[in-house]
């Protein structure tokens, strides 16, 4: 049994066309309601919050209604064609009402593209796993991510080259650009995959594979920002393992501790990747969309580091892993405090950010799974979902009034302290340990549940 790897990078351009958006999305939003339309710093925050409040109650509704839809383009590729056409339209009127200055356009713009994004992620993630037999999972989950981390390092480069350095940017060519790709990405799928054909073929060809989950729903994970990351677990393979088993007293409070970790770690990275191009603008004077600089090298890095660190969890454990990952990342965030204007050394800082974020994505969720593989996999999965979702609600507000009400220059101290107090709670998670065994392939290793 080998994985179709042709077939696997065209569905992958349905996740590269997500992460395009929310690459933009979380970059650019918070700069228009700030210069535009000069909302303080907590609305913002309530406002960037809004995509992951919509995400807890829409992606687990969209992915049901997608399991039990059935045409003759299949299950999931009429949400996929009909989320990217609607949230191409609306989200091109965004830069539009930002240009006319028109906050009643802009917010009706915003608030149906998030709808049609999330009407189109749990069908677009649950894709995979529905053309891809359970032991190739974790191959493909890998090439989906990797397809992922283009779409975002595209943003990325569009932003650096098409934001101008005005006070008010025009932001309609970015905008075209990114919704450009996404209507290419789902073009391209379609003309690629028949989904019904292929799940066909492979209840045919692996049966005891493919035929049970078939009929199953298969819900997809969101991903560590809230953003739709593919994950190879699925509602089937969870109920799988699903025994109901109580846990052991002292693994239950190491779940607590860890679960405690992964909300204070979100609320760390996720203030300072939702705040941080209007913290370059105002603190370190990076004008337009040179700020994406920063966040490239640390996804790059991210990317890059994948390889080594499945080596290096291998040799001493998860936890070692993770609690390396908070050490590095929490003093790149104190020396950036220091610095009150951009130096090419920031971008060292934001690779080992990089870095460490992978070193905790690679390791957290297998962490907790490996707790509860005596009890329901699939529930503790949810509740991982919901420690980190809740971070990614949470912080955006709580940050945005310190921003907007003390100084811009708290956002890296507040990151050390929410970082650092992960580190101590990690500290007391005593059970999920353990040490990965190597991957059998070289792509395995960026197949990341985070």
């Amino acid at each position: 049994m080998k994985l179709n790897y042709k077939r696997t990078f065209f569905i992958g351009f349905a996740f590269l066309s997500i992460s395009a958006f929310w690459q933009m999305y979380d970059n650019i939003i918070p700069l228009i309601l700030q210069n535009s339309f000069h909302l303080n710093e907590t609305l913002i925050g309530a406002i960037m919050a809004m995509d992951n409040v919509l995400a807890v109650f829409l992606l687990p509704f969209f992915g049901v209604l997608s399991d039990r839809c059935h045409t003759r383009l299949g299950k999931r590729t009429p949400f996929i064609i009909g989320g990217t056409i609607a949230a191409v339209i609306f989200m091109i009127l965004m830069p539009v009402a930002d240009d006319t200055n028109n906050l009643i356009l802009f917010v009706a713009a915003l608030g149906l593209t998030l709808l049609s994004m999330a009407f189109y992620r749990s069908p677009a993630v649950a894709l995979m796993p529905d053309l891809t037999p359970k032991p190739l999972r974790s191959k493909a989950n890998a090439v989906i991510n990797l397809m992922g981390a283009v779409g975002g390092v595209y943003s990325l480069m569009m932003i650096s080259l098409l934001v101008s350095d005005a006070d008010r940017p025009d932001y309609v060519p970015l905008f075209i650009s990114v919704a450009a790709l996404m209507a290419l990405a789902v073009i391209l799928l379609v003309a690629t995959i028949r989904e019904n054909k292929i799940a066909a073929q492979l209840i045919r060809e692996f049966p005891e594979q493919m035929e049970a989950e078939h009929d199953t729903p298969q819900h997809g994970h969101t991903d560590a920002a809230g953003k739709g990351r593919a994950s190879k677990s699925s509602a089937s393979e969870a109920s799988a393992g699903a025994q109901n088993t109580k846990l052991d007293p002292d693994v239950r409070k190491s779940l607590i501790f860890i679960l405690i970790s992964i909300f204070l770690w979100f609320t760390a990275y996720n203030a300072v990747t939702t705040a941080f191009s209007r913290y370059a603008r105002v603190v370190w004077d990076i004008q337009g969309g040179g700020f994406a600089n920063c966040l490239m090298v640390a996804t790059v890095a991210a990317i890059i580091s994948y390889i080594p660190i499945g080596i290096i969890s291998s040799r001493i454990g998860r936890k070692k892993t993770i609690c390396g990952g908070i050490i590095l990342m929490t003093l790149c965030y104190l020396g950036a405090f220091f610095f009150t204007s951009y130096h090419p050394a920031i971008n060292i800082g934001f690779a080992c950010i990089g870095i460490g974020w992978a070193a905790i994505g690679v390791n957290s969720l297998p962490m907790v799974v490996e707790m509860c593989k005596g009890g329901d996999v699939g529930k503790y999965t949810g509740i991982y979902y919901t420690f980190s979702m809740a971070a990614q609600i949470f912080t955006p507000v709580f940050s945005g009034f310190l921003l907007g009400n003390v100084s811009y220059r708290i956002l890296f101290p507040y990151a050390v302290v929410f970082s650092s107090l992960a580190f101590v709670t990690m500290c007391f998670v005593r059970h999920g340990d353990s040490r990965p065994e190597r991957k059998k392939s070289v792509i395995e290793n960026f197949d990341v549940d985070d």
